[in-house]
């Protein structure tokens, strides 16, 4: 690169912040504008309205005017906010206008143009692209393929263009600080770059390194499911961030945050990625977990959390049973009881006012029935819900003549009884007196209606509990090693919590499942995208539930399946049932095997840690190699915890010390306290990550990265099950430059098939 080219460069890039700080000056005062108008508006809203009530024509023309005023408010709103967007978007790109160009040749044309990518388009007076947004169809020619013949897609259909250079700018406030000329999708010195940087507490966008089979990802709009199965570290997260912004911009207008939901596997996950779509002009998408979802729906009702999950201990005979309910054969089975459940069994519940029954089960239970077989479920449900409420009316004159209404009647005070009968005159006592009597019955019955409107005369509990003791008529339970007695001592076992107001993750779902099948629940329409990241500590069940629940919404999940916590083995066989679910030919696999997260040091450890660690391909940045230390005493170890913190402080790492529990987090951070060291344990998803050494459990580092991690206690007596080889594959996974892991007595042998040449032992 010649010193001409970098001036010519940057006299441009200059010209470029002075025309975005004109842009900004501009935006600042459509801002204060629009501002000042919607606050004239608000203050003289009243004025400004013709108010007349005097006839139905002066009415008309007062609620026109009201209209109007509203209508001129919601505008000023309107347009404060877009300002506001547009100035936020200006003030980003002031720093850092663009990332790349591209000097291109479409087909056709005589002449060659250039074109700047960045953060968001900026055009002149004129409007001719100065910077173009990396989403736009002509950005992915940046992002796909080396330079020469290239392919993109447009809206109108396919462009091919020929591409003679492709340069990449690092710059900082205006500056140029390097740039490149690469023949590759991105060059790795700009990867060194910026995989080189230290790790900060909330993700960043990578739109000015996305690879091309990140590209690939993030653009697509045709499958009904997107499987990215990626290596820990291969950026899988980042480019679905990348793909919600990119659809936010492709179907802008059609498609907003609302629309677009991100099941993440804990709170402290959203919390590390929630300034990334900020960063890139964007709103957004709604967050949850998947015990978010579900518990939300079950108030009452203490539902099994992330850490009672990891930290519960589960016999062999639990394991087979978790492995029933979690498989689509239990979702199916659910199903064919709820189809059962149209000819006969439905459970329901006496309709009660003032402690005595008013409806009967057994009459709700006739009525239910009495409707022909072309009445299913949910319609079924419906014209019950109207015949109970019609048997209600009936009922309120009958109720008046009942003891506890006369009893009523007789204790109201005179300031009650005039206040019932505001308004109202009798010709009779005996009049006034039923007209008291019916008003207290219409009273007394509004529970019962509201009970009546939202199927509280549904038994869901009862219904369920006889679900799993017909469970053995409806599943082949033999096929997952349970025994009829095995099973009815665990249904015993759910009857007793579930009367202590307690249910577990695997109960929750097809619990749920069933009472939307009872009342026929249609799920949320309106919802477009569904993510689903960490994909692999997902239940086949859970899964069709989700797909049940957003059917008009087309899904990504993104997963590694190595990293599996939860659901350990069965996690192998899950892209297979997932398929089941979803069409074969509206379904895209793409593999993501390339870690760019940790030096090849460190990646080269963790992939021996799997059996089927080949496919991981290490990026090229050189590190430390991974450091074991092995003591006789925890004593010992915790004086090794704090050289190596110290260590890694002289060198600007940021660490966390990652424990197999949250018990032994709690000791070890009390015990790094009494040495005098400052740590911040992270004992909740609800925390949020705090600067400085964090101390972390294993079930709550999924999907973060830190510049350092220790390992503490890797031992063999902590780590002995090939059940927790995908745990310690992600604790490891989580280090971008160095890693320590440290053990007494002796490592885990999950190590044992690791090279020695990989890392360094101290004994």
């Amino acid at each position: 690169m010649t010193d001409v080219q970098k001036s010519l460069e940057q006299s441009r890039l200059t010209e470029i912040i002075g025309l975005i700080k004109k842009a900004e000056t501009h935006f600042e005062g459509a801002v204060k504008r629009a501002k000042s108008e919607e606050k004239e508006i608000n203050e003289n809203f009243f004025n400004d309205v013709r108010l007349n009530f005097n006839n139905d024509s002066a009415m008309t023309e007062t609620a026109v005017s009201i209209e109007q005023q509203r209508q001129m408010l919601q505008e000023r709103n309107h347009s404060w906010q877009q300002s506001s967007r547009q100035l936020a978007t200006l003030q980003k790109m002031e720093k850092t206008p663009y990332f790349a160009r591209v000097d291109f040749q479409e087909k056709g044309e005589p002449k060659s143009e250039s074109i700047y990518i960045g953060l968001g388009s900026f055009t002149d007076t004129d409007d001719h692209f100065l910077i173009y947004d990396w989403r736009a169809p002509i950005s992915s020619i940046y992002y796909e393929g080396k330079t020469g013949a290239v392919t993109y897609q447009t809206p109108d259909g396919p462009q091919d263009v020929n591409i003679s250079l492709k340069r990449q700018f690092l710059i900082e406030d205006g500056q140029i600080k390097a740039l490149f000329d690469t023949q590759e999708t991105i060059g790795d010195q700009m990867l060194l770059e910026v995989l080189g940087e230290k790790s900060d507490t909330q993700m960043k966008s990578i739109v000015t390194t996305i690879q091309r089979e990140q590209n690939q990802i993030i653009r697509n709009t045709d499958a009904d499911l997107l499987f990215v199965q990626g290596a820990a570290g291969s950026g899988k997260t980042s480019a679905i961030l990348q793909r919600i912004a990119f659809l936010l911009y492709r179907y802008r207008g059609n498609l907003d945050s609302s629309q677009v939901i991100m099941f993440s596997p804990n709170q402290l996950f959203n919390d590390y990625i929630a300034d990334v779509l900020p960063e890139l002009g964007e709103q957004n998408m709604i967050q949850m977990t998947y015990f978010q979802y579900v518990a939300r729906r079950l108030p009452n009702m203490a539902v099994q959390s992330l850490f009672d999950q990891f930290e519960t201990p589960v016999n062999e005979t639990d394991g087979r049973i978790s492995r029933l309910k979690e498989s689509l054969v239990f979702y199916k089975a659910v199903k064919k009881y709820a189809a059962h459940l149209e000819k006969a069994d439905m459970r329901f519940r006496d309709m009660k006012v003032k402690g005595r029954v008013l409806i009967t089960k057994e009459h709700i239970s006739e009525v239910y029935y009495h409707f022909n077989e072309n009445y299913h479920l949910g319609n079924r449900l419906d014209a019950t819900k109207e015949r109970l409420l019609r048997t209600l009316s009936h009922k309120v004159d009958h109720e008046t003549k009942a003891d506890w209404v006369t009893e009523q009647a007789e204790n109201m005070s005179d300031e009650e009884i005039r206040e019932l009968m505001s308004g109202k005159d009798f010709k009779t006592g005996d009049a006034e007196s039923k007209f008291i009597a019916k008003q207290i019955v219409l009273e007394a019955f509004k529970p019962v209606r509201r009970s009546i409107q939202r199927n509280r005369f549904l038994s869901i509990q009862a219904q369920y509990i006889h679900f799993l003791r017909v469970v053995p008529q409806l599943v082949k339970l033999a096929d997952f090693d349970i025994t009829e007695e095995q099973w009815q001592d665990h249904v015993t076992h759910f009857v007793a919590q579930l009367k202590a107001k307690q249910m577990t993750l695997q109960d929750v779902t097809p619990y749920l499942h069933l009472y939307d099948l009872m009342t026929g629940k249609k799920g949320e329409r309106d919802m477009r995208f569904v993510f689903i990241d960490e994909i692999q500590d997902y239940t086949p069940y859970e899964l069709a539930f989700l797909k049940l629940h957003f059917p008009k919404a087309r899904f990504t999940l993104l997963g590694d399946l190595n990293q599996a916590i939860f659901t350990k083995g069965n996690s192998t066989n899950l892209l297979q049932q997932v398929q089941q679910l979803f069409d074969a030919q509206n379904t895209k696999v793409v593999q993501l095997t390339r870690s760019y997260r940790s030096t090849q040091q460190v990646t080269d450890f963790t992939k021996g840690l799997l059996k089927g660690g080949q496919a991981i391909e290490a990026f090229n940045r050189v590190g430390d190699k991974p450091n074991l230390i092995v003591r006789q005493s925890e004593a010992e170890l915790v004086a090794d915890v704090n050289r190596q913190l110290a260590a890694n402080e002289a060198d600007k790492l940021s660490t966390a010390i990652i424990t197999k529990t949250l018990v032994q987090a709690q000791a070890l951070t009390k015990m790094l306290k009494e040495t005098g060291t400052k740590v911040t344990l992270i004992r909740s998803e609800n925390q949020r990550l705090a600067a400085g050494i964090l101390v972390v459990p294993s079930f709550l580092a999924k999907g973060l990265e830190f510049d350092a991690i220790i390992g503490w206690q890797i031992s063999a007596a902590n780590y002995n099950h090939e059940d927790q080889r995908q745990l310690l594959y992600t604790i490891c996974s989580r280090a971008m430059h160095r890693l320590t892991l440290l053990a007494t007595d002796a490592l885990s042998p999950l190590i044992d098939n690791v090279d020695p040449e990989k890392y360094t032992l101290t004994k």
